[in-house]
């Protein structure tokens, strides 16, 4: 039993030590780095070294990505920036969409293994009708696709949160990642054809427009995918109501 105890603790310990390094390594680190000044700054230097290191530049590029959504650290945005300002719109979007999908299903996973199981047998454990947890539970299973969409969808949402909240609830890891994939791809495609345009952006001395809401494409897609996700919901709740 002790045995038990110690390994379970020091698994937690291991994880808590583990994250507290990343979170010193970006702050002292990649925090410079991963910067909008930083890319204005030395954008001509990273164009001749992807040039010459193009593969050793996308496989790095990646990990940093899959880092930064893994342990939820700040410079998502700045990543996909950055991945069009390397590798254009496309391939670009495709880099940061395959590193955002992953680092995303990697903090997931963890959530699921390390927090959500623990959670969910507390949540079963009570008295369906007593617990709203357990209704929760049980209404965004029913609609796991339409709610999982909205999540990446709300712009109040943070993306840390969407990734987590999911694993609570027991949410299948190929909807996840299907929604996942889907709700991030608009705004991530704007991103990086923002970074794309960075070039002449800094000839010009010039500060991009980061508000991706601005852009008349991406808000009319954004709310067509919103109320795609929304239209089942209304008529699941139109059919119990009858």
């Amino acid at each position: 039993m002790v045995q038990k105890i110690n390994k379970f603790g020091f698994k937690y310990i291991f994880i808590f030590l583990l994250i507290i390094m990343i979170a010193l390594v970006w702050y002292f680190f990649l925090r410079y780095y991963i910067s909008y000044d930083f890319l204005a700054k030395n954008h001509n230097i990273l164009e001749v070294w992807r040039d010459n290191n193009y593969n050793f530049t996308v496989i790095t590029f990646i990990i940093i990505y899959i880092t930064i959504v893994a342990f939820s650290l700040p410079g998502a945005s700045m990543m996909s920036l950055t991945g069009g300002f390397l590798f254009a719109t496309f391939p670009g979007t495709f880099f940061n969409v395959f590193s955002a999908v992953i680092g995303a299903t990697l903090i997931f996973l963890a959530a699921k293994t390390f927090l959500g199981n623990i959670l969910l047998d507390k949540i079963k454990g009570k008295n369906v009708g007593d617990s709203f947890l357990i209704k929760m539970q049980n209404e965004i299973q029913e609609n796991e696709f339409s709610y999982l969409i909205i999540l990446r969808l709300m712009p109040v949402v943070p993306f840390f949160v969407a990734n987590l909240a999911p694993a609570f609830f027991g949410i299948k890891l190929r909807i996840f990642t299907i929604t996942t994939l889907i709700g991030i791809l608009p705004g991530t495609l704007v991103y990086t054809s923002i970074g794309a345009s960075l070039s002449t952006i800094f000839k010009r001395n010039e500060s991009p427009n980061l508000d991706i809401f601005s852009n008349p494409d991406i808000l009319i897609s954004s709310i067509g995918l919103l109320v795609l996700a929304i239209i089942p919901l209304v008529i699941k709740k139109i059919k119990k109501a009858r």
